[in-house]
């Protein structure tokens, strides 16, 4: 059977297939502690290990035991919209009209649908190197070409209004951007995001911001939505991260106003519609127990961040941007290995820990960094410390 061509230029996820690795050897001896061994610490994967709060899970089940499990509008549940419009919540402004926001099936499907609206055959997106793997198979799924720009430690891992000046070609369509990003946790300034939005805006080109960390924004100098740069930018949301609901699949884009009825087509045939019991679940994510439990797990994140970074940078793991949102640190181990990829399986065979190589996240210095999440525990956090600290201490 042929496959199709566009497979060519969608990679596997590593990530994923560092987790399956981490998997199977979690159900070896040396990770069974009936028979002498430890059991696996996995760093290496972004869930949160915080559930939805009681109320979303009431709500849920209150759905269920209504029968409200039918088809939604394409664009979501009218509620969940307009809720969505008024803030207070995520770090979103409060102004932006309901009929902007469509309601998909994950921050992957609003990707999707986004990147089918607007890129053609050969069309380039420019985006940082290190980002997201999964980002730029969604232009190459829709046929256009992912431009990466290297991006320094010295610009916090992010493109500036220069670099995508210095880039854009004239087969350039628009920047995906993330902010804050995976894999690093850093941020664009607010007025070098502007001033990016005015470079693509001047090239006639779109500006399209994965922001599904933006409520776990720990610095109040970069956690700020681009979407008060113009309403001709494209912000990308979910309720995975901030909100805790990862397999509840549900995201939101908000579109410029004539983006809105291309992408509703789209999602009408693509998905009809996202999950009903997720949308009338999510609604409840907005009372104030859960956005208090929403808050008490920031700082969480926050705690978690701060010892995290220090004891990795201790140990020759260098952070050399601490991450001011997500929950994810990018640390060179160059001082202990010339291959990331050797380095992460032999810390999940020698130390029992999980940690995702910078393969995945662009070839730009990808030998050089590795990804911890912090999404884990405390007590697992300082768990893998503790490990990697007697190993990295007798391999020094």
């Amino acid at each position: 059977m042929k496959l199709a061509g566009r497979l060519d230029h969608i990679e596997p996820f590593y990530v994923m297939e560092c987790a399956k690795a981490a998997v199977e050897l979690s159900r070896t001896a040396a990770c069974d502690p009936a028979r002498g061994g430890r059991p696996m610490i996995f760093l290496n994967i972004g869930e949160p290990d915080f559930t939805a709060p009681p109320r979303v899970l009431q709500a849920a089940q209150d759905c269920l035991q209504g029968g409200r499990t039918q088809y939604t509008q394409a664009t979501g549940l009218p509620a969940l919209r307009e809720r969505l419009s008024r803030g207070d919540a995520q770090r979103l402004p409060a102004d932006v009209a309901p009929e902007r926001i469509v309601i998909t099936a994950g921050a992957s499907a609003a990707l999707q649908l986004a990147c089918l609206a607007l890129v053609e055959r050969g069309d380039e997106v420019l985006m940082p190197d290190p980002s997201y793997p999964c980002n730029r198979h969604f232009v190459a799924a829709a046929d256009g070409i992912a431009r990466l720009l290297p991006a320094s430690p010295e610009h916090r891992f992010q493109p500036d209004a220069d670099a995508v000046r210095a880039a854009w070609t004239p087969a350039t369509r628009g920047v995906l951007l993330a902010s804050p990003s995976n894999p690093t946790g850093t941020s664009i300034a607010f007025d070098e995001m502007g001033r990016i939005v005015d470079v693509v805006r001047a090239h006639g080109g779109f500006a399209m911001v994965d922001e599904i960390y933006l409520g776990l924004s720990f610095d109040d100098a970069f956690g700020h939505t681009a979407l008060a740069h113009g309403d001709d930018v494209i912000s990308i949301n979910s309720f995975s991260k901030y909100f805790s609901m990862t397999g509840w699949r549900l995201g939101w884009l908000v579109l410029p106003p004539q983006l809105v009825a291309p992408v509703e087509r789209l999602a009408q045939n693509l998905y009809i519609c996202p999950s009903s019991p997720a949308q009338h679940a999510a609604l409840a994510c907005f009372e104030p127990e859960s956005i208090a439990e929403f808050e008490r797990r920031r700082s969480e994140f926050r705690a978690r961040r701060d010892f995290l970074v220090p004891a990795l940078d201790a140990m020759g793991l260098r952070v050399p941007v601490m991450p001011d949102g997500a929950f994810y640190a990018w640390a060179d181990c160059s001082a202990h290995a010339d291959s990331s990829w050797d380095f992460c399986f032999q810390l999940m065979k020698e130390a029992q820990v999980a940690i995702t190589p910078g393969r995945d996240f662009g070839p730009h210095a990808a030998e050089r960094y590795i990804r911890l999440s912090y999404a884990s525990s405390m007590q697992q956090l300082r768990d893998a410390v503790h490990r990697l600290q007697q190993l990295l201490s007798v391999s020094r």
